[in-house]
C-alpha cells in the first residue's frame, strides 16, 4: 500500500548505529566487539504524501522583523554568567560537556540552586536518586526552596514533569542516561542521545524555558559529547581541568547569544566550584623567583587578560634513546615550530635534547601570544640563566624569527602592571606609547633581540 513505510530486520551497532544486513561479532564501522544487536529500520520507498506536525510560519521580510526582546537572565554565578553572555536565555538549550569527574554535575546543581532563588527549577537526574542528589546538595551547602528533583530515565516521564512543574530552568544530568522508548536503540547510543535531545529542544522552545544538558565526553569526544549534539543545541560549553589541580576552566565553542571567546575560571573546593575572579594571582601564587626555565606571559581569554607562568626543562636523553618532547597546557605542534625557529634562526642545537614545557596551574594556552614566553623559558633552561623576576613578555614568533603583533595590547599592559611587573618585552609593531602605567615597555623586532632584552643570550639575529 502506497504511503505506508515498511520496515525490515537489520542489525544495529549500539555504539555508532551502523547498520548491517546480518549479525557480525565486530562492527565494521567503529570496530567495537559484541555491540551489534537486532533492530528494525525503515525501508526505502515512496514517501507518504501527507504531512505531520504544525504548519511552518509564513515567510516575512527581514525589514519587518523587530529585535527579539528576549534577554539573558543572570544565574548569580558570576564566572558562569560571564561565559554565557550574562546568563541563561529563556528557550535556550545549553550543553555542558567534559570528562567524567571534572565537576559538570556539581556546576549544574549549583546553577540550578542559584536560579531557584528566584524561579522554579527542575533537576532531572538519571544517574542518581533524589536522595543522593539531596545529599550532594547538603554537602555543598545548598538549601533552595524552588528546586524540584526528579529521578527518571525515560524521556516521556521527564517531559510530563516539565509540563506539570512549568519550571523556568530544566537541568538534565546526564543526557546519555535518558532513553526514548520509541527509538529502537540502546541507552546512550547516538540515536538515543539525538532523539532525546531533539525532544528537549522542542519543549524548551514551546514552553520558553531554559534547558541545561550535561553530557559526558569520551577520550575521542564522540559519545554524548559536544561533537554529537552541537548542531541541535544553542550553546556548547566545555568544562576542562586537570584532576590533579583544583582549577576548572569553562569555555564555549558555540553560543548563539554571545561570544565564544570568554573564559570562566573556577576552583574545586569542598563547597563546590567557587569562582576565581583574580586568576593571575592564583596562577602566579607559587612562582619561584630566580628559577631558570621560567617565563611569564600575558595572554587574553575573551575580554580577560591573565598572566601565566611557562616552565621548560632541557636535558640530555637517556643513553641510546631518542630525545623526548612533552608539552602540557599548549599545542605540541606549536612547541615543535618554536624549536625549529630556535635551531634555524638563532643556532640553538636542541634536536638531540629532551625538552619538557608546561603551563603551570593546569591552564591550557591556545593563543600565539605565549610564543615569546615559551621560547624564553626553553632558552633560560638551556643557558641556565633565569629571566628577570619583574619582566613579562608576549608576542607571536613567526617562522622567520620575527616577533609579530597580537591583539588587545592595552589589556595585557594593564594586567601586567597590576601584577607588579616593571618591564615588558612586546612586539615593536604594537601601537601606543613606550611606557604603560608603572610598566616600562621594550619593543623588539625579532626573537634574538627579545632574548637579549631578557638577558638570556647575546646571539645576533
Amino acid at each position: 500500500m502506497q504511503g505506508v513505510a515498511k520496515s525490515k530486520t537489520v542489525y544495529i551497532c549500539t555504539s555508532c548505529d551502523h547498520e548491517a544486513p546480518k549479525w557480525v561479532g565486530q562492527c565494521g564501522d567503529c570496530g567495537d566487539w559484541g555491540t551489534v544487536v537486532e533492530g528494525r529500520s525503515a525501508a526505502t520507498g515512496r514517501p507518504s504524501p501527507g504531512r505531520s506536525g504544525p504548519l511552518p510560519a509564513p515567510a516575512v521580510l527581514l525589514r519587518d522583523l523587530t529585535t527579539d526582546p528576549t534577554t539573558a537572565e543572570p544565574t548569580g554565578i558570576e564566572e558562569f554568567d560571564r561565559v554565557m553572555g550574562g546568563g541563561l536565555t529563556p528557550g535556550s538549550v545549553t550543553l555542558i560537556g567534559g570528562e567524567p569527574g571534572v565537576g559538570k554535575s556539581t556546576l549544574a546543581l549549583q546553577v540550578a540552586a542559584a536560579v531557584s532563588r528566584r524561579a522554579s527549577v527542575l533537576y532531572a537526574s538519571g544517574e542518581e536518586s533524589t536522595h543522593q542528589v539531596r545529599g550532594r546538595a547538603q554537602r555543598l551547602g545548598i538549601h533552595p526552596d524552588q528546586l524540584w528533583l526528579a529521578s527518571a530515565n525515560e524521556t516521556p516521564d521527564i517531559l510530563s514533569e516539565i509540563e506539570r512543574v512549568e519550571p523556568e530552568l530544566v537541568v538534565i544530568d546526564s543526557i546519555q542516561t535518558l532513553r526514548d522508548p520509541s527509538v529502537d536503540s540502546g541507552t546512550g547510543s547516538p540515536n538515543q542521545v539525538r532523539g532525546c535531545t531533539q525532544q528537549l529542544v522542542t519543549i524548551a522552545k514551546t514552553l520558553d524555558c531554559a534547558v541545561v544538558i550535561v553530557g559526558h565526553v569520551t577520550k575521542d569526544g564522540s559519545l554524548a559529547g559536544p561533537k554529537l549534539l552541537e548542531h541541535l543545541v544553542d550553546t556548547v560549553a566545555s568544562l576542562d581541568g586537570d584532576r590533579h589541580h583544583d582549577l576548572r576552566l569553562l569555555r564555549t565553542t558555540k553560543h548563539r547569544f554571545g561570544s565564544t571567546n570568554e573564559l570562566g575560571v573556577f576552583e574545586m573546593t569542598r563547597e563546590g566550584l567557587i569562582g576565581v575572579p583574580d586568576t593571575s594571582a592564583r596562577l602566579l601564587g607559587d612562582r619561584r623567583i630566580g628559577a631558570t626555565g621560567s617565563a611569564v606571559a600575558a595572554v587574553v581569554e575573551g575580554t580577560r587578560a591573565i598572566t601565566v607562568e611557562v616552565q621548560a626543562l632541557v636535558g640530555k636523553p637517556a643513553a641510546g634513546g631518542p630525545p623526548k618532547r612533552a608539552a602540557r597546557g599548549l599545542d605540541s605542534s606549536r612547541l615543535a615550530q618554536l624549536l625549529a625557529v630556535l635551531d634555524k634562526r638563532l643556532g640553538f642545537r636542541l634536536g638531540d635534547l629532551d625538552i619538557y614545557v608546561s603551563v603551570v596551574g593546569g591552564v591550557k594556552v591556545t593563543e600565539p601570544a605565549a610564543d615569546l614566553a615559551i621560547a624564553a623559558a626553553i632558552v633560560s633552561s638551556q643557558m641556565n640563566r633565569p629571566c628577570p623576576a619583574d619582566m613579562i613578555c608576549w608576542g607571536e614568533v613567526g617562522l622567520g624569527g620575527e616577533v609579530r603583533q597580537v591583539a588587545r595590547a592595552s589589556q595585557r599592559i594593564v594586567e601586567s602592571s597590576r601584577m607588579g611587573f616593571r618591564h615588558a618585552i612586546i612586539p615593536s609593531t604594537v601601537p601606543g606609547e613606550d611606557t604603560g602605567p608603572n610598566l616600562r615597555l621594550a619593543p623588539v623586532d625579532d626573537l634574538a633581540h627579545a632574548l637579549n632584552a631578557l638577558g638570556l643570550t647575546s646571539v645576533a639575529a
